[in-house]
Protein backbone atom coordinates (compact mmCIF):
# COMPACT_ATOMS: atom_id res chain seq x y z
CA UNK A 1 0.00 0.00 0.00
CA UNK A 2 1.37 3.40 -0.96
CA UNK A 3 1.12 6.83 0.55
CA UNK A 4 -0.80 9.55 -1.29
CA UNK A 5 -0.32 13.31 -1.54
CA UNK A 6 -3.70 15.04 -1.26
CA UNK A 7 -5.29 18.41 -1.98
CA UNK A 8 -3.61 20.51 0.69
CA UNK A 9 -0.27 20.21 -1.13
CA UNK A 10 -1.66 22.14 -4.10
CA UNK A 11 -0.16 25.65 -4.26
CA UNK A 12 2.07 24.86 -1.26
CA UNK A 13 4.53 22.21 -2.47
CA UNK A 14 6.57 21.89 0.70
CA UNK A 15 9.34 19.36 0.09
CA UNK A 16 10.29 18.31 3.63
CA UNK A 17 8.85 14.88 2.75
CA UNK A 18 11.29 14.43 -0.12
CA UNK A 19 14.28 14.66 2.18
CA UNK A 20 13.30 11.59 4.21
CA UNK A 21 12.15 9.34 1.36
CA UNK A 22 14.56 6.38 1.04
CA UNK A 23 13.38 5.37 -2.45
CA UNK A 24 12.90 8.66 -4.31
CA UNK A 25 9.21 8.10 -5.02
CA UNK A 26 8.20 11.78 -5.08
CA UNK A 27 7.53 13.54 -8.37
CA UNK A 28 7.22 17.28 -8.84
CA UNK A 29 4.74 19.25 -10.91
CA UNK A 30 4.30 23.01 -11.22
CA UNK A 31 2.37 23.43 -7.96
CA UNK A 32 1.97 19.95 -6.45
CA UNK A 33 3.93 16.84 -5.47
CA UNK A 34 2.82 13.24 -6.00
CA UNK A 35 4.00 9.84 -4.84
CA UNK A 36 4.59 7.03 -7.31
CA UNK A 37 2.61 4.12 -5.84
CA UNK A 38 4.83 1.60 -7.63
CA UNK A 39 7.96 3.00 -5.97
CA UNK A 40 6.58 3.80 -2.49
CA UNK A 41 7.63 1.21 0.08
CA UNK A 42 5.14 2.34 2.72
CA UNK A 43 7.90 3.32 5.15
CA UNK A 44 5.74 6.05 6.79
CA UNK A 45 8.66 8.51 6.99
CA UNK A 46 7.12 11.19 4.77
CA UNK A 47 3.75 11.54 6.47
CA UNK A 48 4.90 13.28 9.68
CA UNK A 49 7.34 15.51 7.76
CA UNK A 50 4.64 17.23 5.68
CA UNK A 51 3.98 20.73 7.07
CA UNK A 52 0.67 20.81 5.20
CA UNK A 53 -0.53 17.45 6.56
CA UNK A 54 -1.26 16.45 2.97
CA UNK A 55 0.17 12.90 2.97
CA UNK A 56 -1.92 9.88 3.95
CA UNK A 57 -1.75 6.12 3.68
CA UNK A 58 -3.86 5.03 0.73
CA UNK A 59 -6.49 3.47 2.98
CA UNK A 60 -6.65 6.60 5.17
CA UNK A 61 -7.15 9.25 2.47
CA UNK A 62 -9.79 11.66 3.79
CA UNK A 63 -13.33 11.29 2.54
CA UNK A 64 -13.87 13.30 -0.62
CA UNK A 65 -10.20 13.14 -1.64
CA UNK A 66 -10.12 9.60 -2.99
CA UNK A 67 -9.48 10.95 -6.52
CA UNK A 68 -5.95 11.82 -5.37
CA UNK A 69 -5.07 8.12 -5.27
CA UNK A 70 -5.50 7.95 -9.05
CA UNK A 71 -4.00 11.42 -9.59
CA UNK A 72 -0.79 10.41 -7.79
CA UNK A 73 -0.54 7.27 -9.93
CA UNK A 74 -1.16 9.14 -13.19
CA UNK A 75 0.95 12.24 -12.58
CA UNK A 76 3.92 10.29 -11.19
CA UNK A 77 4.30 8.77 -14.65
CA UNK A 78 4.43 12.24 -16.25
CA UNK A 79 6.38 14.39 -13.80
CA UNK A 80 10.10 14.19 -12.95
CA UNK A 81 11.42 12.68 -9.73
CA UNK A 82 12.41 15.17 -7.05
CA UNK A 83 15.18 14.09 -4.66
CA UNK A 84 16.20 17.31 -2.93
CA UNK A 85 14.43 19.80 -0.74
CA UNK A 86 13.45 23.01 -2.50
CA UNK A 87 11.75 26.17 -1.30
CA UNK A 88 7.98 25.98 -1.08
CA UNK A 89 5.94 28.12 -3.42
CA UNK A 90 6.15 31.83 -2.51
CA UNK A 91 2.63 32.03 -1.10
CA UNK A 92 2.53 28.50 0.35
CA UNK A 93 1.67 29.67 3.85
CA UNK A 94 -1.32 31.61 2.49
CA UNK A 95 -2.66 28.49 0.72
CA UNK A 96 -1.91 25.97 3.46
CA UNK A 97 -5.18 24.67 4.87
CA UNK A 98 -7.48 26.23 2.29
CA UNK A 99 -10.05 23.77 0.89
CA UNK A 100 -11.24 23.45 -2.69
CA UNK A 101 -7.85 23.69 -4.42
CA UNK A 102 -8.25 20.79 -6.88
CA UNK A 103 -9.25 23.15 -9.69
CA UNK A 104 -5.96 25.03 -9.14
CA UNK A 105 -3.82 21.94 -9.79
CA UNK A 106 -1.47 22.65 -12.71
CA UNK A 107 -0.70 19.59 -14.78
Amino acid sequence: MAFVVTENCIKCKFTDCVDVCPVDCFHQGPNFLVIDPDECIDCTLCEPECPANAIFAEDEVPEGQEQFIQLNAELSKLWPVITEVTKPLPDADDWNGKPGKLELLEK
